[in-house]
């Protein structure tokens, strides 16, 4: 079983960063690929950036060229670095960690964006 808790949520101004991360309490092999998705209000959750055990990294068009997807295989952790905030970037973010058999997600962190 894998917990993941995500931390590094709230609120910036257009044109701020966040760095978000999220660490699994499990041990992640390098079957798991993880990834960040975020959810907005009466919206579905959608894929923002994932990043695979060997640092294979592929992004939401909206988000290429702001945010960068690292992760640290020691710690088990991955962080999500936001840039160029934009209100439309409002939304709960939840870490993702899946392999073929199965599919964790974290309980997710606010991200408001907003003067």
């Amino acid at each position: 079983q894998v917990q993941l808790v995500e931390s590094g949520g709230g609120l910036v101004q257009p044109g701020g960063s966040l760095n978000l991360s999220c660490a699994a309490s499990g041990s992640i092999s390098s079957s798991y690929a993880m990834g960040w998705y975020r959810q907005a209000p009466g919206k579905q959750r959608k894929l923002v950036a994932r990043i695979t055990y060997g640092g294979r990294t592929n992004y939401a068009d909206s988000v290429k060229g702001r945010f960068t997807i690292s992760r640290d295989n020691g710690k088990n952790t991955v962080y999500l670095q936001m840039n160029s905030l934009k209100p439309e970037d409002t939304a709960v973010y939840y870490c993702n960690a899946a392999s073929n058999i199965f599919d964790y997600w974290g309980q997710g962190t606010q991200v408001t964006v907003s003067s």
